[in-house]
């Protein structure tokens, strides 16, 4: 049986077309596909699990059918809609996972993360994840009204966009020894995450021991699925997206 991994799939009414992507790849997922992991940026922001707007009952929908049928599915916060809680988990049929988790991988202890803390170099960044995840902050945010969280939503994605665009791409992606850290203080030989939108397998050598990273891409010109097949084959694959459609 198989186990699946996506993340950074940033769904948002304007655009339609990564929903009906991910609709798609739910809906044709062969029975032999048992897991399902989501490690973060299923929505391109979140401001709270009472959010009335269509998208997220839509997407709420989708899960809840492949989990009625079967898939186990699990969801790690991202940093975009790290406010995703426990009310919308149960409408969407999903467990939540804490950031980093430790799974048994077809036997291969494995840890998956969303991948923004290890990308330390980018102190402006860790700065903002401190203070948006400290509980007292979050809590009043999500005692706001409606309209003003989609206001503070909106204009969190005009300062990311404006601190991507100024800020090199080198101090955005991983730091090596954030990785080689990540690895020795969990005893894995694996790690799966997203967050730097670049795919890829990494290998790295950590005390002598050679390790595996694998980095999951997001879903605007195609989507990305890491699959592991339960003989330990590890393979990255990708979604068709209708950029076209509106």
């Amino acid at each position: 049986m198989s186990t699946l991994f996506i993340s950074d799939l940033h769904l948002d009414a304007s655009r339609p077309q990564a929903t009906a992507a991910i609709a798609r790849f739910l809906e044709r997922l062969p029975g032999t596909c048992r897991r399902l992991y989501i490690l973060g940026d299923l929505f391109e922001s979140w401001i709270g699990d009472d959010d009335d707007a269509p998208l997220p009952d839509q997407v709420a929908g989708l899960l809840r059918q492949r989990a009625e049928a079967g898939l186990a599915i699990a969801f790690m916060a991202g940093n975009r809609d790290f406010a995703l809680g426990p009310d919308y988990a149960k409408r969407a049929g999903f467990r939540l996972l804490e950031d980093p988790t430790a799974i048994d991988l077809h036997g291969r202890k494995t840890l998956l993360m969303h991948g923004d803390t290890l990308c330390t170099d980018d102190t402006a960044y860790q700065a903002f994840r401190v203070q948006v995840r400290d509980p007292a902050w979050l809590a009043n945010m999500l005692a706001q009204p409606l309209a003003a969280r989609r206001a503070f939503a909106a204009q969190a994605r005009a300062s990311s966009r404006e601190h991507t665009a100024a800020t090199a791409e080198t101090i955005m992606d991983v730091n090596a020894n954030a990785v080689a850290d990540a690895f020795r203080q969990h005893q894995v030989d694996l790690i799966i995450h997203g967050h730097t939108h670049r795919p890829a397998v990494h290998e790295h050598m950590v005390d002598g021991r050679r390790c595996t990273r694998i980095v999951l891409g997001d879903w605007y010109e195609q989507g990305t699925v890491l699959v592991a097949g339960d003989d330990g084959s590890l393979h990255l694959d990708t979604v068709a997206i209708d950029t076209a459609m509106a």
